[in-house]
């Protein structure tokens, strides 16, 4: 098992940043693929990014590529999300995941690890 504990969410005015990280407790951290998600007020859970558990190879919804940057520090046990110019369709809470074997990153129901939460708001 791994615990995730979002944080580095709040409240921006469009076209600022955030940086949101996901601490990682429990089992090895660098075992395991991370995924980042948003779900908005009415809507389902959206896919935002996802990234491998070595780094090497990292996937972005299209609507935040270019401006989303997922990494992680697996000697931290930390993985983030670097939020540049964001926009008020932004606002959502945003989670991150954790699952050991990873084929389509997209999907939320393939992880099997899910933190809290951490609400991302970004007022127009």
């Amino acid at each position: 098992q791994v615990q995730l504990v979002e944080s580095g969410g709040g409240l921006v005015q469009a076209g600022g940043s955030l940086r949101l990280s996901c601490a990682a407790s429990g089992r090895t951290f660098s075992s395991y693929n991370m995924g980042w998600f948003r779900q908005a007020p009415g809507k389902e859970r959206e896919f935002v990014a996802a990234i491998s558990w070595s780094g090497s190879r990292s996937y972005y919804a299209d609507s935040v590529k270019g401006r989303f940057t997922i990494s992680r520090d697996n000697a931290k046990n930390t993985g983030y999300l670097q939020m540049n110019s964001l926009k008020p369709e932004d606002t959502a809470v945003y989670y991150c995941a954790a699952v050991a074997a990873l084929v389509t990153p997209a999907r939320p129901d393939e992880y099997d690890h899910w933190g809290q939460g951490t609400q991302v708001t970004v007022s127009s």
